[in-house]
C-alpha cells in the first residue's frame, strides 16, 4: 500500500479533488477533522490552557475555533506550539488507520498543511491542489464569509504554490479551466501502478 499525502493551501479545492478520490474507493483521512477531535480530549484541553488560559475556551470549557484560530494565525508561536500539541496525536491516529486500510493500492492522507510541517517524508508521494491566488481569495470569501485581510492572515503561514508545485510527486491544478476528473484519474492510475511495482 503506497501513503499519499493531498494537500493545498487554503481554497485550492481540496474537498472537492477528495471527493473524486472517494469515489474511486480510496480511503481518505481527514487530518483536520481528526484534529478537532483531539480538542475534545481532556489532556489536549489542559495543553491549550496551560498556553493560553481560558482565552480560546466557550462558555461549555470546549476550545472555540474561531477564538483559536484569530490567536494563532497572528502570532507565529501560538502556531507553533499549537502544532506541538495536535500534530504528534493526529499522526499516531493516522498511523493506526493506515494500518486497517492496508490492503488497498493507496490511502490519501488530506491535510493542508504538509510541508509546512515536514511531514512529507512520511509519504509515499505527496499531491498538490493548485489555484491561483485571485481564485483562491475569491472562494474563501464566498465559503466562508471572511474579508481579504482574514484570508491573507491565514494564507501567509502556508507555503506558496510554487513552493508546494516545486516539492510535490503531482499536481492538480483547479482553476475552474482544466478538468478534475481526468487528473485524478491519470493520478489514480499511476499510484496504482506504483502500488503495483512496490508489491
Amino acid at each position: 500500500m503506497i501513503k499519499v499525502a493531498l494537500t493545498g493551501n487554503i481554497g485550492s479545492g481540496k474537498s472537492t479533488v477528495v471527493h473524486i478520490f472517494s469515489t474511486l474507493g480510496i480511503p481518505i483521512f481527514y487530518a483536520d477533522k481528526e484534529a478537532k477531535l483531539l480538542y475534545k480530549d481532556n489532556s489536549t484541553k489542559k495543553a491549550v490552557r496551560e498556553y493560553f488560559g481560558n482565552t480560546v475556551f466557550d462558555q461549555y470549557h470546549e476550545v472555540d475555533f474561531n477564538l483559536l484560530a484569530s490567536k494563532i494565525f497572528s502570532d507565529e508561536s501560538a502556531l507553533r506550539k499549537i502544532n506541538e500539541i495536535i500534530h504528534p496525536g493526529v499522526f499516531r491516529r493516522y498511523a493506526s488507520w493506515a494500518e486497517q486500510n492496508s490492503d488497498v493500492a493507496y490511502t490519501l492522507h488530506e491535510a493542508a498543511i504538509v510541508f509546512e510541517n515536514h511531514l512529507e517524508g512520511h509519504f509515499d508521494a505527496v499531491i498538490n491542489v493548485s489555484a491561483p491566488e485571485h481564485i483562491r481569495l475569491e472562494r474563501v470569501i464566498k465559503r466562508d464569509g471572511v474579508s481579504a485581510d482574514q484570508f491573507f492572515t491565514r494564507a501567509k503561514n502556508q507555503w506558496s504554490e510554487e513552493e508546494k508545485n516545486k516539492k510535490s510527486d503531482f499536481i492538480i491544478v483547479n482553476d475552474g479551466k482544466h478538468f478534475l476528473i481526468p487528473q485524478v484519474m491519470e493520478i489514480h492510475h499511476k499510484l496504482c501502478a506504483l502500488s503495483e511495482d512496490k508489491v
